[in-house]
């Protein structure tokens, strides 16, 4: 059976791009790959759940950061989308979905390094780093780098 990508709807989802002092973008290698696979945290709306409230639960659902640790900088104001790669459709999120539309937060990181706990209680990654925008877009898998690159250019003015 083939299944028609436009049938599908796009998954609701939030992403952070979390900035420290220094302009580093926190990113996160997935634990989940088995070849390097580096993003920056992202996750699933919940069901009556504002988009915000969605980021700030994923950040410390992925890096044990807290809402007392980040100071609110900006958002995207539309949603942004991509697709899944062919090889994935019908794989991931139990086939519902042909991608996601992501609403996209910028925070200001206040606390130390050693504040960040990747080890939580369902770790999505294996390691992580602060590193610069441009490296960042670079070290993406290639269906996300678009949004990516769109989300970093909307946040550049935010950026060191």
């Amino acid at each position: 059976m083939t299944i028609d990508p436009a049938e599908l709807p796009y998954r609701p989802c939030v992403g952070v791009v979390l900035v420290n002092r220094d302009g580093l973008i926190f990113t996160g290698n997935r634990k989940d790959s088995s070849t390097p696979a580096w993003q920056m945290p992202q996750g699933g709306i919940d069901d009556g759940e504002k988009p915000r409230k969605a980021a700030l639960r994923e950040l410390w659902e992925e890096t044990g950061v807290t809402e007392d640790l980040v100071e609110f900088i900006a958002k995207t104001e539309d949603w942004v989308t991509y697709d899944l790669p062919p090889e994935l459709l019908g794989k991931v999120w139990g086939g519902k979905y042909r991608g996601q539309k992501q609403k996209w937060f910028l925070f200001r990181y206040l606390g130390s390094d050693a504040q960040v706990n990747i080890a939580t209680e369902h770790p999505e990654f294996d390691r992580w780093q602060w590193t610069r925008a441009d490296e960042m877009i670079a070290s993406i898998v290639p269906f996300k780098r678009a949004v990516y690159e769109q989300v970093v250019a909307t946040f550049r003015p935010h950026l060191a």
